[in-house]
């Protein structure tokens, strides 16, 4: 198989190590210094002893979190990084009521806004400075114990409590989206540990030639990093997460995943056999599931319903992998706080955010710096609702490019029938094989750029009946239980994941009328499919039938784009080195604001033809390296 294009010759540089900052500061700058030297009893800045082996920061004993006593899960074996977690609090109502007054928090060095996958990795990285960091949760730590797929009932709950849609699950950490003229709805999740709570934990990285487009393919920009300064970031981000796979695949730069790869089940044997007779690429997924027990967490049981949270916490979710570390390094997680805007100075830095607590009491919690991570729609979001005299059209907006060039990944999926049972039933949802063999442009095709193409679990029983009626296969009638019989367990889902090109005409804006419970504006989605996107989705349900026949699929059926799949949100607070055309830089640093950084999906140039988290955390490593290469003169 040929190799991906624009691999460079050179070696990444390893990730930079902190290292004693030196020299008097002023403003702001000095307020950070003082405050640490007051809490360490020392001048300057201590460097925690960590010592990076596998996942586990090694912090110094008072910066531990106290743990938790072990509580039973049903149906799920004991994980040590679970029982370590701080007491679940009993459900609350947020925000009914919205208190007049604003409480001024202790001032802290850094707040970080969201504690998903980027938020976790920055708020780890940047705790071996010893400076005071808080991060700042609209929602709260998740029960293992109380998901979908610790009981019988899974599929049944995983329609009402833990709908990919926000506007579906009417959890009180949610907020509304308007997006009922988008082609493609908003999926997203609010918790400890964000949308990795529902991810199916599918994690390759971005291809060398994502970083080119513009040089490549004449389409779009081209990115202001490229792959090798992310390189060590994936690395250490594999570490992190615990990332399974197989190395050697012809379609990337060597890497070596550090457990061994999700077994393929016969169901994947079947497809890869349909590849084979193709001439087609394909290789195991790279996946963040715990194959074999690592780092406290339980080896996977291969229960299958991973879009409900994994009770058994094989699935690598960030509330299992970075939290945990984070916290015995100090950093504090202060749940269920809704941050409404962020706040800034005479002098146009950031020096705070106002948010809500769970009673629904105003609070301004002042910060030397301020990162965002709430995904591609919710930082934009915060962006806009944050005006000022400085920034009328909202904060770090004078390029006027917050929101814009929107960029979810046009799915289309095509779901074989087939003779025999398949086990399908056996392993994680969709991780098991991937090909990228449409994934560089062919323009006889008729597009630019390309995709994936992931392999899908089979459907449960309910999951199966519902699909089975909607498609006209299970009548209701005499034939009813045949029918049935005869569809579950017999299916095969391959699912095709399109590059989605930038346009300034898909964003997100503030939506005029509609609010979530503290009367901020939701935000609304403007968003249309390209006629490249058509075109590419056209082409890959073509090939994702013909792999499901050649597979020995006996027909076919077809969704194309998937309406509910807008669960990669990218592109609103782009980077570059321009500010009249991006909003942060090549380390997501805000252009206007050199203290205000943005390490989530809204920092993408392109949107590449693969999942982005394992992108998004390399980026936030990378921002945390340069945030304290740079600390000296952060402010300058």
């Amino acid at each position: 198989m040929r190799k991906d294009r624009g691999v460079e010759e050179r070696i990444g540089p390893e990730p930079r190590r902190p290292r004693h900052l030196r020299g008097a500061g002023r403003g702001a700058r000095a307020r950070v210094r003082r405050r640490a030297r007051r809490r360490d009893g020392r001048r300057g800045w201590w460097r925690a002893a960590t010592r990076v082996r596998g996942t586990l920061a090694r912090a110094a004993p008072h910066a531990r979190a106290p743990a938790a006593p072990a509580r039973s899960r049903a149906g799920a074996s004991p994980s040590n990084v679970l029982a370590a977690f701080p007491p679940r609090r009993a459900p609350r109502r947020l925000g009914r009521t919205v208190r007049e007054g604003t409480l001024r928090d202790e001032p802290v060095d850094v707040v970080v806004v969201g504690a998903g996958a980027a938020g976790a990795a920055v708020a780890w990285s940047l705790a071996e400075t010893r400076m005071q960091i808080l991060c700042l949760e609209q929602g709260d730590w998740m029960d293992p114990a109380r998901y979908p797929s610790a009981g019988l009932d899974w599929e049944i709950r995983r329609l009402r409590d833990f709908g990919l849609s926000p506007n579906g699950r009417g959890r009180p950490e949610d907020y509304p989206v308007r997006d009922a003229d988008s082609p493609i709805h908003v999926s997203n999740f609010n918790a400890v540990g964000g949308s990795t709570i529902l991810y199916a934990a599918h994690f390759p990285r971005f291809h060398p030639s994502d970083f080119r487009v513009r040089s490549l393919d004449g389409v779009a920009d081209d990115w202001p990093l490229d792959y090798a300064a992310l390189e060590p970031y994936y690395d250490l981000n594999a570490r992190m997460m615990g990332v399974a796979g197989l190395a050697g695949d012809p379609a990337y730069p060597p890497k070596e995943p550090p457990l061994p790869p999700v077994p393929l089940g016969k169901l994947g044997e079947t497809l890869a056999a349909g590849f084979d007779r193709l001439g087609w690429h394909w290789w195991p997924s790279d996946s963040a599931i715990a194959t074999v027990a690592y780092e406290g967490r339980a080896p996977c049981i291969h229960l299958g319903p991973c879009l409900t949270g994994c009770a058994q916490g094989a699935k690598g979710s960030a509330d299992v992998t970075y939290w945990p570390a984070a916290l015995r390094a100090g950093v504090q997680l202060r749940t269920r706080a809704r941050v409404r805007e962020i706040t800034v100075g005479a002098n146009g830095l950031a020096d705070g955010v106002l948010y809500y607590d769970a009673e629904g009491v105003l609070h301004r919690q002042r910060a030397e710096i301020v990162i965002l991570a709430c995904n591609g729609v919710g930082t934009p979001r915060l962006l806009l609702n944050s005006r000022s005299a400085l920034f009328p059209d909202g904060l770090a907006n004078r390029s006027g490019l917050v929101g814009r060039h929107l960029m979810f990944h046009p799915y289309g999926l095509v779901t074989g029938v087939f003779d025999e049972p398949l086990e399908g039933y056996k392993g994680p949802t969709g991780c098991v094989i991937m090909s990228q063999e449409f994934y560089e442009t062919d323009r006889s095709r008729g597009f630019v750029r390309g995709y994936s193409f992931e392999m899908l679990r089979g459907m449960g029983p309910v999951s199966t009946a519902l699909w089975g009626m909607g498609t006209g296969q299970v009548p209701w009638g005499a034939r009813h239980h045949e029918a049935y019989a005869e569809l579950f367990d017999r299916t095969a889902g391959m699912v095709a994941i399109c590059e989605d090109l930038p346009d300034p005409e898909n964003r997100v804006t503030l939506d005029p009328e509609l609010t979530d419970g503290h009367g901020i504006p939701a935000p609304r989605i403007h968003y249309r499919l390209s006629e490249n996107s058509e075109r590419m989705l056209a082409h890959a349900v073509a090939r994702g039938k013909e792999v499901l026949e050649a597979a020995g699929a006996r027909r076919c059926y077809v969704d194309a784009p998937l309406r509910p799949a807008g669960w990669h949100l990218m592109g609103t607070c782009r980077m570059g080195t321009d500010p009249e055309t991006s909003v942060v830089n090549e380390w997501c640093r805000a252009h206007d604001v050199k203290n205000l950084f943005v390490v989530d999906g809204s920092v993408f140039v392109t949107a590449a033809g693969v999942n982005p988290t394992n992108t998004i955390q390399a980026l936030a490593l990378h921002a945390a390296d340069r945030i304290k290469k740079n600390l000296s003169n952060l402010f300058d």
